[in-house]
């Protein structure tokens, strides 16, 4: 039995002019969510195919059928979270400069459907590649357009990512002083929104991630004594079936071990984050084995 998304497809594939409803407005949430969970555990250069192909999919549904104001924003707010997920998963097969396309697709798209919280988080996204792959200074104005969107939201979540990425576009650009109060801004933000009804693609957003922020942010900034307790408090109890972030994280705390002059723990860990990432078909994994290699 076919799909009420495959049944739209092949219609327009006919040649006729459709209808999307609601029907099909939820079948896009389920299917956005479900590329959500595979990137939990799929690397990007494994899923980048599938994704682009769910992203044209919410495309062509938008631009090729007829539907009312109220569906239309909302399979335009789809098309910027599919925007989002596959431009992070492009971003993790190495393809950065398609991953920015990307995302400046889903902000245009979540910009005119007016919802803040998809265009905080794309405009986020895109902070935190071009802090990681090229100008820390540009990135920390995006990741402040970031904040400035979700600031009035109610989403404690969006509001905690988006301190979170100006944390770290400010750490990797070496300011001290203002990665320390965004991150201090990171915990209050989440911590004040007890009973805020967040969005399903935020799920990930919580008390640990921003604690892996943190360490992250302390071991670019060479304060190891900050970043090894939180890490491995985090790393105790992460979930093993996530492998790529498993390793990626491990990195982090290879080098602030190296930074703690504790060789032989770090090689340990070295050792175990390279295991883990042979043969990962991650961007990001292979540059954080890289930089572990040359510390």
């Amino acid at each position: 039995m076919l799909s009420p998304i495959d049944e739209l497809l092949g219609r327009l594939t006919s040649g006729g002019r459709c209808h999307a409803g609601t029907d099909i407005v939820a079948a896009l949430v389920s299917r956005v969510h479900a590329l959500r969970l595979a990137d939990d555990v799929i690397a990007g250069g494994d899923l980048i195919g599938s994704a682009l192909r769910e992203l044209d999919v919410a495309v062509t549904i938008y631009r090729q059928t007829s539907h009312s104001d109220e569906v239309g924003r909302r399979l335009l707010g789809l098309v910027g979270e599919f925007a989002q997920i596959t431009g992070w998963i492009a971003g993790d097969a190495g393809r950065h400069r398609r991953a920015a396309e990307l995302y400046r697709l889903g902000i245009g798209a979540a910009r005119e459907a007016g919802d803040g919280i998809v265009e905080s988080h794309l405009v986020g996204s895109l902070a935190y590649q071009i802090s990681n792959v090229g100008d820390p200074v540009a990135a920390v104005g995006l990741a402040e357009a970031s904040l400035a969107a979700a600031a009035p939201i109610p989403s404690a979540r969006a509001r905690a990512l988006a301190w979170d990425r100006l944390a770290w576009a400010h750490a990797r650009a070496g300011d001290v002083q203002a990665t320390v109060r965004a991150l201090g801004s990171a915990a209050e933000a989440l911590a004040a929104g007890a009973g805020e009804a967040e969005p399903s693609y935020l799920y990930w957003v919580d008390e640990s991630e921003l604690q892996i922020m943190e360490a992250r942010a302390y071991t670019e900034l060479r304060r190891p004594l900050r970043a090894i307790p939180l890490l491995t408090e985090v790393l105790a109890r992460y979930d093993t079936a996530r492998t790529r972030e498993l390793a990626i994280y491990s990195s982090w705390l290879a080098v602030a071990l190296v930074d703690a002059n504790e060789p032989e723990e770090a090689a340990a860990v070295a050792g175990r984050m390279l295991d883990l990432s042979a043969g990962m078909s991650s961007d990001r994994a292979r540059r954080r084995a890289a930089a572990v290699l040359r510390r």
